[in-house]
Formats: structure tokens, C-alpha cells, sequence
């Protein structure tokens, strides 16, 4: 049962970072947001630039940035017609091996969860397909319950996107120490706007105000592949 979107977000303090996928309500637009939220001096020094057709984050004061290594990446990038979202550098093997013939799925097989001990951070991922008819999928690779000894690799396809629907993936379920990964299947959300700019809004609006740091949305339409894209960052 899919459940509202906005209350979906805000119903923790900090739910990480987060991957949304789904359909507007008219049919006629694939709908994807991508979040990061930071507790840390690093974390919250971020912002998102667009890089090419997708996006990458960089430091908003560098003389701040200590350790670039796992909050510095491209969490979007374009493929053909296939829109690679993720959490960290997994974007770019993702891209990499699915241009060199092998599926999402398993391109993520040689990467685990974030080595961030004694978090050890899910890494999430989405993709869009639109070489045919629109389908996308998500991954997660997480830890066995905090145990980094074995990665748990799931992933989801959605070959067939319902108007008004979508999927909610995110790195933790709560705030916590050390931070409880995500559990379960990605969450059925409503998605209940055709315009992008209250998709965004309703998105940002959602995310707790201390935490949040920056959002990317894009709205790709089915038939035409025409995109529009949005980016808040809180840095300004």
C-alpha cells in the first residue's frame, strides 16, 4: 500500500540520503528526486553543480573539507536513455560497466556497503530505462545487521510504472549511533503533482531542517524524453 510521500520523508530526523523514482499522476512524466542530509561539519559542506546531463557534489567551503572520500561524487549521470542515481562513486561503475554490456544488477556486484565503520552506510541505486518503455530499478548493498563480514545485495525492477506512484529508498531508517540501516523493500509513495517545481518543493519542504542539505529532481517525459531538472541547496 503505497503511503504519502511527504510524510513519508519527514516521519524520521534523518533519513540519510535518498533516492525517489516513480510516475506523476497524468501518465506523462517519470518523476526521480536524489537528497543528501549531513549530521557532520563535512556532510553539511556540500552542495550540488550540475556536471554534463547529470549532477555532482562538491565542498561549499573547501577550507572546510577534511575528508572528501565518501561525500564527494557523481550521484547522476546519463547513459543513453538510462539515468544512473546513487549515493556515492558507485555512479560511476555503474555507468561503466553497463556501457561495457553487463546489466545494473550486475554491475554493482564487485562494490559493497560504505567502509564508514561502525555505520557502514547502505550504498543505494536507481536507474531509469527509457530505451523502450519506461521501467527503472533500485539496489541497495548494506551490511548483515551492522556485521560488515557479509554484504546483503538486493535489488528491485519496476517494469511497469503506475501513474501516481513511486519508490523510496534511503540509507537509514532512523538517527541513531550507530545509524540503522535500511530495512525492507523500497516504500510505495504517492506521487500526487504533474509539476515539477511542487514535486521539489513538497520534497524539501519534507526533509527535516537541520539535516537537510541538498536536493536534485528531475522529470523526464515518457514519450518525448524531454527533461527538466531542479537542484536546491541549502549552502547558497
Amino acid at each position: 500500500m503505497r503511503v504519502d510521500m511527504a510524510k513519508e520523508i519527514g516521519s524520521t530526523s534523518y533519513p540519510g540520503r535518498g533516492i525517489i523514482i516513480g510516475k506523476t499522476p497524468d501518465g506523462k512524466n517519470a518523476a526521480a528526486a536524489y537528497f543528501i542530509m549531513g549530521r557532520s561539519v563535512n556532510s553539511r559542506n556540500r552542495v550540488f553543480v550540475t556536471e554534463g546531463d547529470g549532477i555532482r557534489t562538491e565542498a561549499f567551503d573547501p577550507s572546510l573539507l577534511t575528508d572528501p572520500s565518501l561525500i564527494i561524487y557523481a550521484p547522476v549521470r546519463v547513459l543513453g536513455k538510462k539515468t544512473i542515481i546513487t549515493n556515492g562513486d558507485q555512479t560511476d561503475t555503474v555507468f561503466d560497466e553497463m556501457k561495457a554490456g553487463k546489466t545494473f544488477e550486475e554491475s554493482l556486484r564487485g562494490r559493497e556497503f560504505e567502509p564508514d565503520a561502525p555505520n557502514y552506510t547502505p550504498r543505494i541505486s536507481g536507474i531509469i530505462h527509457m530505451d523502450n518503455e519506461y521501467a527503472y530499478e533500485m539496489s541497495i548493498l548494506k551490511s548483515n545487521d551492522g556485521d560488515p563480514s557479509e554484504c546483503l545485495r538486493q535489488t528491485f525492477s519496476y517494469p511497469s510504472p503506475i501513474a501516481g506512484e513511486g519508490h523510496f529508498i534511503h540509507t537509514y531508517m532512523e538517527d541513531g549511533n550507530p545509524l540503522p540501516s535500511y530495512r525492507g523493500e523500497p516504500t510505495p509513495v504517492s506521487i500526487e503533482v504533474n509539476d515539477i517545481d511542487e514535486f521539489t518543493e513538497l520534497i524539501w519542504n519534507a526533509l527535516n531542517e537541520d539535516n537537510k542539505v541538498s536536493l536534485f529532481t528531475r522529470f523526464i517525459n515518457v514519450k518525448s524524453g524531454e527533461v527538466e531538472t531542479r537542484i536546491i541547496n541549502k549552502n547558497k
